[in-house]
C-alpha cells in the first residue's frame, strides 16, 4: 500500500492525525527533502527506510514503490503542502494503478492556508472577493495560455502566486497589464508557519523591490489584492442579526 500524504505548509505540527499515523506505521518513506520540514521524519519508527526524492526521478520513485510493495512494506510518499498543487501525484498514481499497486491520498494544510495564517487574512471578504485564483507564472516550465497572468488578474479576484519569486519584476508587469493598479495592495509570505517564516506587505508595483530588501530569493508566495488591506468590506450576512438561517430567525 501506498500513502500520499500531505507535510502541511511548515510546521512539523501541522501534518494532520491521520497524516501523522502514516508517518508513523510507514516502513518506507519517499519525501520531498527540498521542501518539506525534515522535523516530520522524527515520527516514523527506527527501522523506516527514507529516500529523499529531491534527487530522485519519477523512475527512480516508482522502482522503490514498486520494491516494497513486492515486499509487502507500507510506503509513505510525503509532499509539501497538500499535493493536490503542484505535487506532481496524479502522473504517480496513474502508474501505480497500471501496475495494480493500491494507494490513497491524505490532504494537508497547503502553503496558501499557511500564508494567509501569516498575515491574519481572509481570502473571501464580502464586497471585496469572493473568489481565490491559485497560479504561478509561466518559467521554465510553461502555463496554459488561456491562464496567462494577465488574464487572470483581469478578474481582480484575489490571487495567491507559488513558484513565482524569481520573477517579481515580470509579475508586477503582467499584473498591471491585466487591470490591476500598481498601488493594489500585495504580500510576500517567505515559508509560512516554519520557524524562519517572514511577512512583508507592499504594493503590486513593488513586489520585486520588497523582495530584493528582504533577501527573499525562492520559497515565497505573492498574496494579491484588496484583501491584503483587510479594509471597505462589508460584515458577514450569516452572523447578522438581521439575517435568518436554518438555525436562528432574524432578530431585527
Amino acid at each position: 500500500m501506498v500513502h500520499f500524504v500531505g507535510a502541511g505548509s511548515g510546521a512539523a505540527d501541522l501534518i494532520t492525525l491521520r497524516g501523522k499515523k502514516f508517518l508513523e506505521e510507514a516502513d518506507v518513506i519517499i519525501y520531498a527533502g527540498s521542501l518539506v520540514n525534515p522535523q516530520l521524519l522524527e515520527y516514523k519508527k527506527e527501522e523506516c527506510t527514507v529516500y529523499n526524492s529531491a534527487y530522485m526521478t519519477l523512475e527512480e520513485v516508482m522502482e522503490v514503490m514498486e520494491k516494497a510493495e513486492k515486499e509487502k512494506l507500507t510506503t509513505v510518499r510525503l509532499h509539501t503542502g497538500d499535493p493536490c498543487l503542484y505535487g506532481a501525484i496524479r502522473e504517480q498514481m496513474d502508474l501505480l494503478d497500471k501496475k495494480g499497486i493500491s494507494y490513497d491520498y491524505c490532504p494537508g494544510v497547503s502553503s496558501f492556508c499557511g500564508a494567509a495564517s501569516a498575515l491574519n487574512l481572509e481570502y473571501t471578504l464580502p464586497d471585496v472577493s469572493q473568489t481565490v485564483i491559485i497560479t504561478r507564472m509561466a518559467g521554465r516550465t510553461p502555463v496554459p495560455e488561456k491562464e496567462e497572468i494577465a488574464k487572470l488578474a483581469s478578474h481582480h479576484a484575489t490571487m495567491v502566486v507559488f513558484l513565482s519569486t524569481g520573477m517579481l519584476e515580470k509579475l508586477s508587469e503582467r499584473l498591471i497589464a491585466g487591470g490591476y493598479e500598481a498601488d493594489t495592495p500585495a504580500a510576500i509570505v517567505y515559508k509560512a508557519t516554519w520557524e524562519d517564516e517572514k511577512s512583508f506587505v507592499c504594493t503590486v508595483g513593488t513586489l520585486a523591490q520588497c523582495a530584493k530588501e528582504n533577501n527573499i530569493t525562492k520559497t515565497a508566495l505573492m498574496i494579491i489584492g484588496d484583501v491584503v488591506s483587510h479594509t471597505n468590506y462589508r460584515r458577514s450576512d450569516l452572523y447578522h442579526p438581521a439575517f435568518t438561517t436554518e438555525f436562528r430567525e432574524a432578530t431585527e
